[in-house]
């Protein structure tokens, strides 16, 4: 079983990878509550870009390819 501790790191990624800021502010003050220390929090933060900044990649590549396979638009 997952720790709360854990969990709340997993959260606090996954709301930077959905940019989702209300989810970020909840899991960032919950994980304060539970004795997150903040050093852990800026390493959560971090995968959570690294895994955004993959995704928008991709997505910047799929762009490239419609728009060139497409060059009506």
């Amino acid at each position: 079983m997952i720790d709360v501790k854990v969990k709340e790191l997993i959260a606090i990624g996954a709301s930077v990878t959905a940019n989702c800021q209300p989810c970020l502010k909840y899991h960032v003050g919950k994980a304060l509550e539970k004795g997150v220390n903040e050093k852990d929090i800026q390493e959560a933060i971090s995968v959570g870009k690294m895994v955004r900044k993959g995704a928008a990649d991709q997505m910047d590549k799929l762009i490239s390819a419609v728009v060139k396979d497409n060059k009506k638009l």
